[in-house]
């Protein structure tokens, strides 16, 4: 009887360790803070995966750059510290020129435009990420980016000789083509320097403008969708060929819920922080017809600059885009 008792105990123990091993865990790096609502979506994935799994696959997030910074998340992938991560996918436009579409200028102006954008880009974010042995999970955009400004703009001329804030390459190229001078301020230190007046406007998202509480200097905010940058979430081929077919469908199922919920949670907070600036005492507004056609021409001309940097692929993109765009008017 105790023979039989000890070797039950045995099975019983040897099962247990079983079940343990045939579980797999991903580390899923992040450069963002934990609050972000970019982050929430990933831990919701995260659950939707363990619980679909039952288990067997666990995502454990790693966010604010405490794995990997948010440059250096998809080199932390290529190198097998995370299996997992996420970044913003205009930051990996020096190695996939078309992974900048997103971030052209004056081209998307809407979250429909935006996932059609999207649709026309995905086939070959999907071959680019293949060939470097990544697979795209889902993608989420931020927020528009809206214009905020010290003084009524009206058209492209109100922005001649004003302190524009930049702080990329492509901001830099706006002031230069509104004629204002461009000012290189870091986002922490913007409030000082509109205290100091060395900054009149800036293009950036109303979700940033409240996070850094930009009222006082600043008076009007335009909605003019300068372009709607997404996020991109994936995995390496080597850790999700390694799942058992059921695990990779249940994978996949929670990405595609991931992004639906995440572009509706995008457009949420969009609304919640354009109406904190109005609490605060900012004017929102419509950019008005005037600025409208002048934005446009100058989409019209960073679509083109961008294809010529890039080459022939960017035609798939720009191309079916505008013509569709063309046949709905």
């Amino acid at each position: 009887m105790k023979k039989l008792l000890i070797s039950a105990l045995c099975a019983v123990s040897l099962g247990h360790a079983s079940a343990v091993m045939a579980q797999t865990t991903w580390k899923l790096a992040t450069g963002y803070r934990a609050e972000s609502f970019q982050t929430e979506n990933i831990f919701r994935f995260a659950q939707d995966v363990e619980k679909a799994t039952a288990g067997q696959l666990r995502i454990e997030v790693h966010p604010g750059g405490t794995l990997a910074k948010l440059n250096d998340v998809r080199q932390a992938v290529h190198d097998g510290k995370a299996e997992a991560g996420e970044t913003i996918m205009s930051s990996l436009a020096k190695d996939i020129p078309i992974a900048g579409a997103d971030s052209v200028p004056f081209v998307v102006t809407s979250y429909s435009d935006a996932q059609r954008m999207w649709e026309l880009q995905r086939p070959l974010i999907d071959k680019h990420f293949t060939q470097r042995g990544l697979k795209l999970l889902y993608t989420v955009p931020w927020p528009p980016q809206g214009l905020f400004a010290n003084k009524p703009i009206r058209n492209s001329a109100d922005f001649k000789g004003t302190k524009m804030r930049t702080y990329n390459p492509t901001t830099q190229r706006i002031a230069e083509l509104m004629e204002a001078m461009p000012v290189d301020v870091a986002m922490v230190d913007v409030n000082k320097a509109l205290a100091e007046g060395r900054m009149d406007n800036m293009i950036t998202s109303a979700v940033t403008g409240v996070e850094n509480k930009v009222w006082g200097p600043i008076k009007h905010y335009y909605e003019i969708n300068a372009w709607f940058p997404k996020n991109v979430v994936f995995v390496s081929t080597k850790a999700f060929s390694a799942l058992k077919p059921d695990q990779q469908k249940a994978v996949l199922q929670a990405a595609s819920s991931a992004e639906t919920r995440g572009w509706a949670r995008s457009q949420a907070v969009m609304l919640d922080s354009t109406n904190e600036l109005r609490a605060q005492g900012i004017k929102v507004e419509r950019a008005s017809s005037e600025l409208n056609g002048d934005i446009k021409r100058l989409g019209e001309k960073f679509s083109k600059e961008w294809i010529r940097s890039v080459g022939p692929e960017a035609n798939s993109i720009f191309i079916p885009y505008y013509t569709s765009a063309y046949s709905k008017k």
